[in-house]
């Protein structure tokens, strides 16, 4: 389709305007950086230097006053203590060389060029030529002092040091006038800078609130522009979120949105076929996986690799007794209602049903169909529900296969595992499944056989249960060891949830508990009691009955000195 007024041209032409502009104002507000830089790096370089070699001036004629103070006042002394005067000496003379040092080092730094307050430097300047013609003056003046001093004529020695106090007061007074002359110098000179600084950030500020003025401008350019033909997609997208896919926007302009439109058409008869795959394949795989594997290939969340997911495994014991006495077409129609419940079940707690085994379900929960940690305790609640299923779908056998009496034992068995595996799309070239797999899958199958050796319904392994948390009522059953596995287990029968046990079901687990502790201690009594409690609160109670016989046995012929108390199946 040929477009007449091209949008993007017209976007362009204003961006580039706006561009430009922020490019002058920031090329002007550089400008104004690299002046208040330069400002900044004189005072650094040449200002704060000469501030600081005055101030060390100031500071080292004192120190060598006080030393000839001192030196002068050892000599004074009867017994003159010869450790005192050789301490102030030495002092003497490094103040002298370092006064001749500072006074070097301010020369050579008054001797650079400063842009500003050249008058300032002038009288700074002046003034340190009348220090530096003080000091060899009051030097000779010392020296003859000291002189004296040694020769014993201290009443001459004390007449001159009236002249040099006069000198040293003159001395002072010039040091002083220095300091304050370059406190003001350098005062001036902060503030300089400081201007400079603020000078930089209210143009900053400004240009900036320029440049959003003219973005809130050109906005409202684009926007009066485009909003007209959009309305009329956006009012096609609102029919979309309804649920009808039966719409069909007119094409009436030559531009990018009429290219848009035709887009929209476009995707609409996408989506109308999308959800005729969805409808067609729903009925053979998670609509989950359909939506996030197949329709959408690549998506990161559902991106092959390792994960902390929960699996259970749940089959139907004593079923294959029953298919034997049922025509195909009616074990069809037996299973497909027995799948049915469970999958509701399974995904009524967002769990995803993965597949079918004969009459075992297997399923798992996890990221990107859950959050990372609730998919324990769904998958536990999704036990809860799954048993009550199978109350449902026992109560209908008598309907469902046309056998009012003689039918089957059929037991109910679920296993639930947390743990690292691998989740991702597996198989061959031609054929593939998103599923899981690993050890956490192998153990969540095991601990759906080892229902049967306990009387038991619901097992869970101690990762679910402490991921599932305080939502759950569970027991610890025993510490088995599986085949294959050198760790063992510890293994959990998951009871009820928190908001629904009962008072029995409490008692039931501490005295289980208390029954389990003694039996690992190799109490035998203490565990065999403990035991026959459980069962007189619940007299069909499996791991307690399973329990008591193994405590049986185990007086009968005690384990081994270092017993674990570890229970090993022999079979997977």
């Amino acid at each position: 389709m040929p477009i007449k007024y091209s949008i993007r041209v017209k976007i362009f032409g204003l961006a580039v305007l706006l561009l430009s502009f922020t490019i002058v104002l920031a090329g002007f507000l550089l400008i104004q950086v690299i002046q208040t830089q330069r400002t900044l790096q004189v005072i650094a370089e040449k200002e704060l230097p000469l501030a600081t070699a005055l101030s060390s001036l100031n500071e080292t004629g004192l120190r060598r006053r006080l030393a000839f103070e001192r030196w002068f006042g050892a000599l004074n002394q009867d017994s003159p203590n010869r450790a005192v005067i050789a301490e102030a000496s030495t002092n003497y003379v490094i103040y002298s060389q370092r006064i001749s040092t500072d006074i070097a080092r301010a020369h050579a730094l008054l001797a650079k060029t400063s842009p500003h307050d050249l008058d300032q430097l002038d009288e700074i300047r002046f003034l340190l030529a009348q220090v530096e013609e003080d000091y060899p003056r009051i030097t000779a003046r010392q020296q003859e002092v000291l002189a004296l001093q040694r020769e014993g004529a201290r009443e001459r020695a004390h007449d001159i040091l009236n002249v040099l106090n006069e000198l040293q007061s003159s001395l002072q007074n010039h040091r002083e006038k220095l300091q304050e002359k370059m406190a003001t110098f350098a005062h001036a000179a902060a503030e300089s800078g400081v201007r400079g600084q603020n000078r930089v950030v209210w143009l900053t500020a400004l240009a900036t609130l320029l440049l959003v003025v003219l973005g809130i401008v050109v906005a409202a350019m684009i926007t009066r522009r485009l909003v007209a033909p959009v309305h009329s997609l956006l009012a096609g997208l609102r029919t979309v979120e309804t649920g009808d896919l039966n719409v069909e926007l007119p094409i009436r302009s030559t531009d990018e949105v009429a290219l848009l439109t035709r887009s929209f058409n476009y995707f609409i008869r996408e989506l109308r076929d999308k959800e005729q795959i969805k409808r067609t394949f729903g009925r053979y795989m998670d609509p989950r996986i359909l939506e996030r594997v197949i329709l959408q290939p690549g998506t990161v969340d559902t991106a092959g690799g390792r994960r902390v997911m929960t699996v259970s495994f749940a089959d139907l014991a004593g079923f294959t007794e029953l298919s034997e006495q049922l025509t195909p077409s009616g074990l069809v129609n037996l299973l497909n209602r027995y799948f049915t419940l469970q999958s509701n079940a399974i995904q009524q707690h967002l769990g995803v049903v993965d597949k079918f085994i004969g009459d075992a379900v297997m399923a798992f929960w996890g990221p990107p169909f859950t959050t990372e940690g609730e998919h324990a305790l769904l998958a536990c609640r999704s036990a809860l529900s799954q048993w009550r299923a199978v109350q449902q779908f026992l109560a209908e056998l008598p309907e469902l296969t046309g056998m009012r009496k003689n039918l089957p034992r059929i037991s109910f068995r679920l296993g639930i595992n947390t743990g690292d595996l691998i989740v991702g799309n597996l198989g061959s070239e031609n054929a593939r499944s998103y599923t899981v797999i690993g050890d956490t899958v192998n153990t969540a199958s095991r601990l759906e056989g080892a229902n049967k050796f306990y009387g038991t319904h619901l097992l869970i392994s101690e990762a679910t249960r402490n991921q599932a948390g305080t939502g759950i009522v569970t027991r610890e059953v025993d510490l088995l060891g599986m085949k294959g596995k050198d760790e063992p287990t510890r293994v959990f029968e998951l009871l009820a949830l928190r908001e629904e046990v009962s008072p029995e079901i409490e008692q039931l687990c501490q005295r289980y508990a208390e029954a389990l502790a003694a039996y690992r201690s190799a109490s035998w009594a203490a565990a065999e009691q403990g035991f026959q409690e459980c069962l007189r609160l619940f007299p069909q109670d499996g791991p307690a009955k399973t329990m008591l016989a193994r405590v049986v046995a185990w007086r009968a012929a005690p384990p081994a000195p270092g017993w674990d108390g570890v229970w090993r199946l022999d079979s997977k």
